[in-house]
């Protein structure tokens, strides 16, 4: 009879089902969408102003911590318990890639709300000298 001590990995008693959490955190909204594995078929969806009455709080953390919450429930419902999370900012030409405030709460809400965690990546669109940012020459003069 083996023990439960180093160099033996204890049986996993259930399967897991995994799918990934796409993260979309603007400076305006959180959107956060589960999907199976192959990111084909939707599971839930849900975005900050869905959870909130004033639009100035779509972006908020509170928010995306809420809206998380929300599609976790409805993820563990079917049966994921295990998430890949992939976050992705506007970036591209239209300014900066790094995600909004709504990003790491809504990762942490995730993960509060009994689900596993796996793989966490950045998948935020890098420009490869494509389109012009607006502004002109001398930038936007306010």
């Amino acid at each position: 009879m083996r023990s439960e001590g180093y160099g033996y990995r204890r049986e996993n008693t259930g399967s897991s089902r995994v799918g990934v959490a796409h993260i979309y955190s603007s400076y305006n909204n959180t959107i956060i969408h589960i999907t199976d594995i192959t990111s084909t078929e939707t599971i839930a969806r849900t975005s900050g102003g869905q959870v909130v009455k004033s639009d100035r709080l779509e972006s908020s953390p509170t928010a995306a911590m809420i809206a998380a919450k929300k599609a976790a429930e409805i993820a563990l419902e079917k049966g994921i318990n295990v998430l890949n999370v992939k976050i992705r900012a506007p970036g591209g030409h239209n300014g900066p890639t790094n995600p909004g405030p709504g990003a790491q709460a809504a990762i942490r809400a995730l993960s509060r709300s009994g689900l596993r965690l796996g793989l966490i990546e950045d998948v935020t669109p890098l420009p490869h000298d494509g389109c012009r940012k607006k502004g002109g020459k001398r930038g936007r003069r306010v």
